[in-house]
């Protein structure tokens, strides 16, 4: 077994690793941008070195100071979450061909898997059903439109190594075929450096079902059910839950198996996702389910954890996290298919700092100045958040993730609702009004809602109701001038972070310079209006008089539309923004000639930030 494992991720999915490995007797290792120096999962580890600034790409993206780091802690292990690196190939094998051990699937079949057509691929020579589509990437227009004479339209247009909705465009008619095409393309190189794209029927009104497994080096392939993520919005999963309210026992086991052997057939090791989606019948009433007859098509493999583990775990007793760490270790699972049994149901609610009401827009990070989780029977947090700590809004919106178990259906939405009644946070919004609302839903409750209910189906004013009932406005967090009495010390020596606790009685308020590496100090900001260079948004300094164009929330340019001169209209697209893995256009609210610009393509920015200078 390991004597250290270096978790190359922040927040509640690296405490989640960290509490697994304190169970196995192993030491912990975190890492942390400068954004995190104070973040939950750098007080829960045993040791934690600095890999960088705020952006992600110079810390947590950086392989280089992730290994250096390891190297540093004498980790003989990496575990590394989901997100970041956690499915990226290059960055598995380098860790393969070094000391240290690589706590996920082989490098070979992430590659596999990872790219879209090559794992669609493997799932036909497995006799895994899949979606009607191209195995080999597609180049211009001309294919687009000769598959959807064949197959008809919609067609989704997917970046090979897309997932979660990002890289994936949906073609209504031949007349948006280019530019859709374009758009896909350009966010698969955004995002996974390969605008290569392929081209699959799209399916109106499907079920995600997905299958957790695990295998071992040996050849030994469990799966440990499935789980129903229909309740999503924008191609992004929002509660979660096993087993699928929807699935008769017999089609429940034809998937589990279909995964065995896709994940049989690639060779894979560790754990893993096989995501399907199931074709709804139409007006399926609530207690008919969806039994063997129904289509299902192979959809993705996740060659990593899933923030939605956590349900799995809650139904079957198996802690996924060990076992990802033992079958690294070159262990063998211990127990057969026929060991794996499902009690009750359980769901996962993703705790987000987003205002439902504002079409899921990340909210501003503040400081949590109340933060009560509940507890009881049934009831587990996931989180790395403390009262008093900032929400750090760098990298996604995600404070915390609820579990709740019970006996059946019906007492886990009864318990869940208790819960998140009992769930009190204060200093940023977050989506639990929405999550509220969703457990009273019919749809829900009866568990007849796919994938499109949120973005096409559900009454936008129930949300933006629940929101007023039951969430506190947005304040945009806790002002940046406010006095904080600093007692503890953060020291960094050779990039190790070490802590120092001091207390002194009516002192004045300390303040660290930019860059300083005092835990909870305020340190003075920078006019985010002012210059987004210390933000990431751009290296020009913002000095131009004129209406500044200010993004609205985090997030990263994808394109930029305009230079300076140009004279823009009210309503022209000035640049396009991602955040939350959705593209946003960010608009002139009116007319005027741009006498600046602040941004660059791929610059990280801040919500704030200025982005261009107009007169």
């Amino acid at each position: 077994m390991f004597r250290k494992v270096l978790v190359a991720n922040r927040g509640e999915i690296a405490v989640r690793v960290m509490r697994a490995c304190e169970e196995l007797n192993i030491g912990t290792v975190a890492i942390y941008s400068d954004a995190d120096k104070n973040g939950g999962h750098v007080r829960y580890a045993a040791e934690a070195y600095n890999v960088g600034p705020a952006k992600a790409s110079e810390s947590y993206l950086d392989q280089e100071a992730i290994m250096e780091a390891a190297r540093k802690a004498n980790a003989d292990a990496i575990h590394p979450g989901y997100g970041f690196l956690a499915e990226n190939a290059e960055f598995a094998e380098r860790v393969e061909e070094s000391e240290i051990t690589w706590i996920g699937p082989a490098s070979s079949a992430m590659e596999q898997m990872g790219e879209k057509t090559k794992a669609r691929t493997v799932m036909q020579e497995a006799d895994v059903p899949i979606v009607p589509g191209t195995t080999d990437p597609v180049t211009d227009v001309e294919e687009v439109t000769d598959f959807g004479d064949e197959y008809g339209y919609p067609i989704a247009i997917k970046a090979e190594g897309g997932g979660g909705g990002r890289g994936m465009k949906v073609v209504q008619s031949a007349e948006e075929t280019g530019e859709q095409l374009e758009s896909a393309r350009r966010e698969g190189e955004a995002y996974f450096s390969n605008d290569s794209v392929y081209l699959e029927r799209y399916l109106e009104n499907p079920r995600h079902i997905e299958v957790q497994i695990i295998a071992d080096k040996q050849g030994n392939v469990r799966h440990l059910g499935e789980r129903d993520c229909s309740l999503q919005r924008r191609h992004q999963k929002v509660i979660e839950e096993g087993p699928s309210p929807a699935l008769s026992d017999e089609l429940r086991e034809e998937i589990g198996e279909a995964a065995r052997r896709g994940a049989d057939e690639a060779g894979y090791y560790n754990a893993g996702t096989f995501e399907f989606l199931v074709e709804e019948a139409e007006g399926r009433g609530p207690d008919e389910l969806l039994g063997p007859d129904a289509n299902f098509y192979f959809l993705e493999v996740n060659t990593r954890i899933q923030v939605e583990h956590t349900v799995t775990e809650e139904i079957t007793g198996i802690d996924i996290v060990k076992e990802q760490i033992r079958v690294a270790a070159g262990e063998e699972l211990e127990f057969s298919q026929e060991d794996v049994t499902f009690d009750g149901h359980a769901m996962e609610f993703r705790i987000n700092a987003e205002n439902a009401a504002n079409e899921f827009a990340p909210a501003q990070g503040g400081d949590l100045e109340t933060y009560d989780p509940p507890g009881g029977i049934g009831v587990r947090m996931d989180d790395a958040l403390r009262q008093g700590d900032e929400v750090v809004t760098d990298y996604d919106s995600m404070i915390a993730k609820l579990i709740v178990h019970g006996s059946d259906r019906e007492e886990c939405i009864s318990r869940s609702l208790r819960a998140l009644r009992e769930y009190d946070i204060e200093g940023v919004v977050t989506i639990v009004p929405f999550h509220r609302l969703m457990l009273t839903d019919e749809r829900f409750t009866n568990g007849t809602h796919t994938t499109k209910y949120l973005d096409e189906q559900i009454d936008r004013s129930r949300i933006e109701e629940a929101q007023k009932q039951w969430g506190p406005e947005d304040t945009g967090g806790a002002s940046d001038d406010e006095e904080v009495v600093e007692r503890e010390f953060t020291v960094e020596v050779n990039g190790k972070r070490f802590e120092v606790n001091l207390e002194e009685r009516g002192a004045a308020p300390i303040t660290a310079a930019s860059g300083g590496g005092g835990g909870g100090a305020t340190a003075e900001r920078p006019d985010s209006a002012g210059s987004s260079g210390d933000s990431g948004g751009g290296g020009t300094e913002v000095t131009g008089e004129g209406e500044r164009v200010t993004a609205e929330m985090q997030g990263t340019i994808l394109e930029v539309n305009v230079g300076e001169g140009d004279e823009v209209a009210s309503g022209d697209v000035i640049c396009v923004l991602e955040a939350m893995k959705m593209e946003n256009d960010v608009v002139a609210e009116r007319g005027g000639t741009v006498t600046q610009v602040a941004i660059d393509e791929g610059d990280s920015v801040d919500m704030g930030d200025a982005l261009v200078v107009m007169d």
